[in-house]
């Protein structure tokens, strides 16, 4: 028996065939391996996509950055405009209202102040300065710092003859009186027309006269007229259309884009701080001593409307 030889004399196995029948398979890849090459695969997925997500992410904050630039740049242009001296209720820099028509609108603009505590200024220049009418006339408006301070209730109506452009500019307390589409009513029908006949004074005549009946009469008296009339509005041209889409997009923006949101919540609130503090600093000087004539420490946020011939 085999259990009482010595262990020299038991037969080792063949060679070449014993061997390698005694050897281990090789180990198989476990489901578990499998499974954690497929989370590592993953998670580089993950990784280049983060990747790729920071970098266009960062490429638009660049973009975002490159067009707060230009806003403030054009910002800055506006700011330093050449704006006119504030010599009284009437400024005529671009020397196109008749003697007669001064003589005939100053005491009623003066009698309006007298009565009601509205400043209302007629302002034309020669040159906008390259600026659109709308920012020009905003930031002159808050130069002068027309209509009183606690009440905001002041009105620009600034002429520009070379640029064939108007705008009505209404103060912060009265945009719910002589509103946007009043002030476009007004333009339209009373003043537009004649400056396109080439005569500024029954313009801006015929536009002081509107102004100021919609400012101190009941809405069902100047209702009555057919030049005030909200129904003789026209629609709205290209320029309100443009404005519109750029009003939708700018939400939008803010809407899906944090990044943005951040940009332009931390512009708008320099710029409130900016004129907070250039409100608060300055007198109710309307930065002219000619005259006697200044305004009252009012302000504008852009209300009113614009029109061309």
């Amino acid at each position: 028996m085999t259990a009482g030889r010595p262990a020299s004399l038991v037969p080792s196995p063949a060679r070449g065939h014993g061997t390698d029948a005694l050897r281990e398979p090789p180990p198989q890849p476990s489901s578990a391996s499998g499974r954690g090459s497929r989370g590592h695969s993953i998670a580089r997925i993950e990784a280049i996509i983060r990747g790729r997500t920071l970098r266009c992410s960062r490429f638009l904050a660049l973009g975002f950055f490159m067009l707060g630039v230009l806003a403030l740049a054009c910002a800055g242009a506006v700011l330093a405009a050449n704006f006119p001296a504030l010599t009284g209720r009437i400024v005529d820099q671009a020397n196109v209202i008749p003697a007669a028509t001064r003589d005939a609108i100053e005491p009623k603009l003066a009698d309006l102040e007298a009565k009601s505590g509205i400043q209302l200024v007629v302002a034309t220049v020669a040159s906008l300065d390259g600026e659109e009418i709308e920012p020009y006339a905003n930031e002159l408006f808050r130069t002068w710092k027309l209509g009183e301070k606690t009440k905001n209730n002041g009105v620009l109506l600034l002429v520009a003859p070379n640029q064939r452009k108007v705008r009505i500019e209404v103060g912060y307390g009265l945009e719910g009186t002589l509103t946007d589409a009043l002030s476009k009513v007004i333009i339209v029908n009373a003043i537009a027309p004649r400056f396109k006949a080439g005569d500024f004074g029954d313009g801006v005549s015929r536009g002081v006269d509107d102004i100021i009946t919609v400012l101190t009469t009941d809405a069902s008296e100047w209702q009555q007229r057919p030049s005030l009339r909200l129904d003789n509005q026209q629609s709205l041209d290209f320029a309100d259309w443009v404005l519109i889409a750029l009003l939708i997009g700018l939400v939008t923006l803010l809407i899906v884009s944090p990044g943005f949101r951040w940009f332009f919540l931390n512009v708008a609130l320099n710029i409130l701080v900016d004129s907070i503090l250039s409100r608060g600093g300055g007198s109710s000087s309307g930065g002219s001593s000619g005259g006697g004539f200044s305004g009252g420490g009012g302000s504008s946020g852009g209300g009113g409307a614009s029109g061309s011939w």
